[in-house]
């Protein structure tokens, strides 16, 4: 069976004709981080200063934003990003918003989420988590689930790019390193394999003892 084509470079390819949507395609890996850390302080300071929310309140609702970004990292990289398609449009659909990443794992301008993409999503979850939790509540667990997109991009863009050496952080690496390189359809936790774990989409030998290649 032929291999899929896989660059180990890092290098880009074109994805749009017009130049307009090909420049809105690629950002620098600190984008997110000028645009939602501020959003994340907005909120906790609201949480604190206008509604007054107990201490307690807001670091339980913080840990169960993170907690819900995780599932949902694991539920839109598993059935989203990994959806099979059959058509060439949805071949083309999958390839826009994640084939490309699978066939060009080393480029530095689309390992984290683009902006154009990233607050659409956002603004989705925003609204749900308003419908779900309130005005009020909804601030700090939504803070929350920001931070763990945050980590969630930060550790996607370290483990393809940075020079890791950590025991802990080694393991999150070979974990994702494998998705790519070995089996696609397992291993779909990016920031953490704890739902591969829950879900047994984990690897079956130890990751430990799978040779790096980025």
């Amino acid at each position: 069976m032929a291999k899929n084509f896989i660059s180990n470079k890092d290098e880009t390819v074109r994805m749009f004709k017009s130049n307009f949507m090909e420049m809105f395609s690629k950002v620098h890996f600190t984008v997110p981080l000028y645009i939602y850390i501020p959003v994340i302080a907005y909120l906790i300071y609201r949480s604190v200063a206008v509604y007054s929310l107990p201490f307690s309140y807001i670091i339980g609702l913080l840990v169960t934003g993170i907690f819900i970004w995780t599932f949902s990292e694991y539920i839109l990289h598993r059935f989203v990003f990994h959806f099979p398609v059959k058509t060439n449009f949805g071949k083309r659909i999958k390839f826009i918003f994640h084939g490309v990443h699978h066939d060009y794992p080393s480029d530095r301008k689309r390992l984290v989420m683009p902006p154009s993409a990233s607050i659409p999503l956002a603004l989705i979850f925003f609204l749900l988590f308003w419908l779900i939790f309130g005005n009020v509540y909804m601030l700090p667990f939504f803070s929350g689930f920001l931070i763990g997109y945050l980590f969630y991009d930060m550790t996607h863009y370290a483990v393809h790019h940075f020079n890791i050496h950590n025991k802990f952080w080694l393991m999150i690496k070979n974990h994702h390193i494998r998705h790519h390189f070995k089996e696609e359809d397992k291993g779909y936790g990016v920031s953490s394999p704890f739902w591969d774990i829950v879900f047994r989409t984990g690897f079956e030998e130890k990751e430990s003892s799978y040779k790096q290649q980025i």
